[in-house]
């Protein structure tokens, strides 16, 4: 009988240990060993503590609770930790018609305890949330209905949680130069596309647009001259803006050289809308509510001991426990989004299934998505450039790992596991829509190759992209407004500064927003940046090797943005690697 040596290491965050009795089985290929304690000494399960005990070499990936068992793999040999305690299947429920189905758990209490938040965290979040509360409500922010007497006093609203960037925001916001950035660069920098041709029924003029684009051009030569050299025009936004038609059968067609509040109020509308499709669809629906479905079907279809399951468990890390409390405080009646949200929740519901049906794979494919709205060409992408890098690298590491373990086509398609995993993402998370190019199952190494870099880009870098600029452009309202009092203008020459003010957000609408998106932008600890994977998942030498080049590449893209960046007058640091999370846990 062969002697096998345990080393048990118990994470070094606050409560993570445990005073429960811990013993181990390993299992072989023909028999398995009796049950063997492991907390002799009775501190061996304290945090940080590293224990070793002569009975065998195994990986645990998740804490069990009492009473169930927690398996690994290592090489050929297999053990089950035995700890006294429950976990609940994982099963799906429908939060709403033509959404991705979830978790079918009401409350963070129901969680078990890997997919909890930490103490470390839970506490962060809970403190920074409450402290913010009590300063708003101190202040009288939250019950303030009037609208602001005037704009700069929007900035009283977490005056002490200013950014270089909140600051830049209030000082250029009315600027078209800044306006027209934000499509390339700011929080939602994945809609803008080029435009091929005119629509029979366009109503601009070539009097409308002379001032942008000069008297010797128009419309029609700028789409002929992007046509012949494959490189759409931008100087409509980085100098003067098109024309702007707001919603409504009589609304004029505002331009920049109609009256200051028409243009801002024009803008603003304009802002107003980006807000809820970002919000609603790019970055609750495509980030959060997707993940989702990935998480669980990844808990509930791949084994423990397979290679996959090692590969995306960091990147599910916290996505169940953060949708159940949106689901608890912001996606229901009377929570954030009701008050706060001019699309209220069920507007919010209708818009997040209208991009549910319009999705596709490629769209969730940054390359292909960067060719299909034909802005690879654009300078000054950065959101692009670095995106890119990003997924390449992530591309390449996921690769390795694929081919390690998958010799052929062959087995990838023999893998059952895997194949019910992809086909449990299709039906429940995309809910089976053909339409949308999504697999139900993959055929192919570079099939797995690619869907694998899909997911982790999607959970980690593009919701970086789509969350942590929020607060910095949103906590000056005006240029991010979550709602508008008033109908969009039907007449030119109608708009004042009080007018303004009485259509964009009152004060307590204004600071339950900001307040929302300052708590999901700041980071409340216990964070794992994109390639760190401080749990040891794989244990055989040609995955770590691949692990550490992965992590070497992020580190220089790093290197690059922050240097390109110091000389930028707005740092674009949302998709810099050490800013991205793991996953979607925020």
């Amino acid at each position: 009988m062969g002697v096998y040596k345990v080393r048990v290491a118990t994470g070094n965050f606050l409560l993570a240990g445990t005073f429960s009795s811990i013993s181990i089985t390993l299992v072989g290929t023909h028999e398995e060993s009796d049950k063997k304690p492991l907390d002799n000494c009775g501190k061996d399960f304290n945090p940080g503590a590293v224990s070793t005990s002569r009975t065998g070499l195994f990986v645990c990936f998740q804490t069990g609770h009492p009473g169930t068992v927690a398996e690994g793999l290592a090489g050929q040999r297999q053990a089950r930790a035995n700890v006294p305690c429950h976990l609940s299947m994982s099963r799906w429920k429908e939060y709403a018609p033509g959404l991705p189905r979830c978790l079918a758990v009401d409350n963070i209490i129901e969680l078990d305890c890997n997919t909890m938040y930490s103490f470390t965290k839970s506490t962060n979040f809970l403190l920074r949330g409450g402290n913010a509360q009590v300063e708003l409500r101190l202040k009288g922010f939250l019950s303030c209905t009037n609208s602001w007497a005037k704009l700069d006093d929007i900035n009283k609203v977490f005056c002490f949680n200013k950014t270089p960037i909140t600051e830049y925001v209030r000082a250029h916001w009315r600027e078209d130069t800044f306006f027209g950035y934000q499509f390339l660069n700011g929080v939602h920098p994945m809609v803008i596309q080029r435009c091929t041709e005119l629509p029979c029924n366009f109503p601009v003029t070539p009097a409308m647009v002379a001032s942008s684009l000069g008297e010797s051009s128009s419309l029609q030569d700028e789409l002929e001259v992007s046509g012949v050299h494959k490189q759409p025009r931008v100087r409509a936004l980085t100098s003067q803006l098109s024309p702007i038609q707001c919603p409504g059968p009589d609304s004029p067609i505002f331009l920049p050289s109609d009256s200051e509040w028409d243009w801002i109020l024009a803008k603003t509308w304009v802002r107003y809308a980006e807000f809820l499709v970002h919000e609603s669809v790019s970055h609750l629906l495509l980030t959060h509510l997707i993940d989702e479905a990935f998480t669980l079907a990844t808990l509930r279809q791949l084994p423990m001991c397979h290679p996959l399951f090692k590969l995306l468990l960091p990147h599910t890390r916290y996505t169940l426990h953060i949708n159940v409390v949106g689901r608890t405080l912001l996606l229901r009646r009377g929570g954030n989004i009701e008050k706060g949200m001019g699309s209220g929740l069920e507007g919010t519901k209708v818009l997040m299934a209208k991009g549910m049906s319009c999705l596709t794979y490629a769209s969730l494919c940054l390359p292909d998505d960067i060719q299909e709205r034909g802005v690879d060409c654009i300078p000054n992408y950065y959101y692009r450039d670095d995106g890119l890098k990003i997924w390449s690298a992530i591309e390449s590491f996921v690769s390795g790992i694929v081919r390690h373990y998958y010799r052929s086509d062959a087995h990838v398609l023999a893998d059952c596991e895997l194949q019910a995993w992809a086909d449990e993402i299709f039906h429940e998370g995309f809910l089976g829509n053909e339409a949308s190019g999504l697999p139900s199952s993959l055929q192919s190494i570079p099939e797995l190759i690619k869907y694998l870099t899909m997911w982790i880009y999607c959970c980690s870098a593009r919701h970086a992209a789509l969350n942590n600029g929020q607060y910095d452009l949103g906590a000056w309202m005006p240029n991010f407004p979550s709602s508008m009092r008033n109908p969009p203008p039907q007449a030119k020459g109608t708009s004042s500064l009080e007018s303004y003010l009485d259509t964009i957000p009152e004060v307590n609408t204004t600071s339950l927003a900001i307040f929302v998106l300052w708590n999901i932008c700041c980071e409340p600890g216990d964070s794992r940046s994109l390639g760190t994977y401080p749990d040891e998942h794989f244990t055989e030498e040609e995955p770590k090797q691949l692990i550490k080049a992965f992590q070497g590449r992020l580190a220089q893209i790093s290197q690059g943005i922050q240097e390109r960046n110091k000389s930028l007058p707005i740092p674009y640091r949302y998709l810099d690697p050490c800013q991205i999370e793991n996953s979607t846990s925020i």
